[in-house]
């Protein structure tokens, strides 16, 4: 395994003040599964915690579609807290008092890691659609590049949900030396067409945009905003539930007494939906858009196996917490059993939990106290088996 090249580049911290990034050099490719190469590879990614001596107590934490690096700290765009902040942190359940951990931006995506926003070097624009379509296993490999960088051998676990619980089934059918424990959340191992149908609903409703101009819009100095807002109004209904919608908007109106016979947002969860739109579009690239959604639409790990899943965990040694949500709809919990058959018929050891949430999809990022005591109890098991001593332990001894 590589042990980062002197040829890569590290920019320091005062120079990225918003992350860290590697820059992998052109005869370092990422060579993609659809034929193409992705070179130079810039990966940006943020760590909290401390590595220890032994590189024993790192953890990567996978993000879903629409994430990005910023899992606990401020986003430089939004202001707002990072996407997993209340379970990330001193005392949190990926306590960062005890483990290393890192977050990466994948590769396809905006902000930081190469993508089709990133600059061309055989052109001088912006790659377009002329960005390699990835896949999920290629961002895992961009991943396994960077950890390599970080001379870290074994993964103490690796977590996320939805895309990123993608992520962490590839990188233990990939990886399966390399990763002590997995967390897949919310997530399946294969994108259903149900799934497909909406991503597909998205991306056309970017590409019919005329500001898009057939993915040249960077070049042209303009942007498909109003296509993207309604992708993302389309997606963010599949991340709640019914009950979810009804507790916060029900029929209610939006600072009106009355409907305007109109085709105003009326009613507030159309205004709701109209600013989470225009929100996103202030922080995602269109066509990044296109090439996620893609990336979890050709995901079928049983396909990478002879159709079948179990031989994907054939005689693994990883430790797995499957975790789903009674009201998530886009990633049913028959999606996580699924995954957990296939785990036993592997010989793997694994625990289940499915937890009651009102929340919908969306559950695994906010505060669900008993998916945050899983988390912690699944982390201080697998502690424990790893050998990993607690905070200050050394100083009691």
């Amino acid at each position: 395994m590589a042990k980062g090249a002197p040829a890569i580049e590290t920019i320091a911290a005062s120079d990225a003040p918003n992350g860290k990034f590697i820059q992998f050099p052109a005869d370092r490719p990422l060579c993609t599964d659809g034929g193409g190469c992705v070179a130079p590879l810039t990966i940006a990614y943020q760590t909290y915690g401390e590595l220890d001596a032994q590189r024993s107590n790192a953890i990567l934490l996978c993000h879903a579609l629409t994430g990005d690096q910023h899992a606990a700290n401020l986003h430089p765009l939004t202001g707002k807290a990072g996407w997993w902040d209340v379970m990330v942190g001193p005392g949190k359940p990926f306590d960062t008092d005890r483990y290393f951990v890192i977050c990466s931006n994948v590769v396809g995506g905006c902000l930081g890691t190469t993508g089709p926003s990133s600059i061309n070097p055989a052109t001088g624009q912006p790659y377009g659609l002329d960005f390699p379509v990835v896949t999920i296993r290629d961002m895992v490999r961009a991943q396994a590049m960077l950890i390599d960088h970080l001379c870290i051998d074994t993964l103490f676990c690796v977590a996320g949900g939805s895309m990123g619980g993608m992520q962490v089934l590839q990188w233990a059918a990939s990886y399966p030396e390399r990763v002590f424990a997995a967390m897949p959340i919310a997530t399946a191992a294969k994108h259903s067409s149900q799934n497909i149908a909406f991503h597909e609903v998205g991306r056309q409703a970017v590409m019919a945009d005329p500001d898009w101009r057939s993915g040249r819009y960077l070049e042209q100095g303009v942007r498909p905003e109003k296509g993207l807002a309604v992708a993302r109004m389309a997606a963010h209904i599949t991340y709640l539930s019914d009950q979810a919608l009804q507790r916060k908007f029900g029929r209610k109106l939006q600072d009106r007494s009355a409907p305007t016979f109109s085709f105003d947002a009326d009613f507030q969860i159309e205004n709701y939906l109209r600013h989470q739109g225009m929100a996103f579009v202030d922080r995602f690239d269109a066509n990044s858009y296109l090439f996620v959604t893609r990336a979890c639409d050709y995901f079928d790990l049983a396909a990478d196996y002879g159709g079948s899943l179990a031989q994907a965990f054939k005689g693994t040694k990883t430790r797995f917490c499957v975790v789903a949500f009674d009201s998530d709809w886009l990633y049913p919990t028959s999606d996580s059993r699924a995954i957990v058959h296939a785990l036993n018929a592997g010989g793997a050891s694994v625990s289940f939990v499915e937890i009651e949430s009102d929340k919908g999809h969306d559950a695994f990022l906010l505060h669900e106290p008993y998916f945050i005591a899983t988390t912690r109890g699944f982390l201080e098991a697998a502690a424990a088996a790893r050998g990993l001593a607690r905070p200050g332990s050394e100083a009691r001894a």
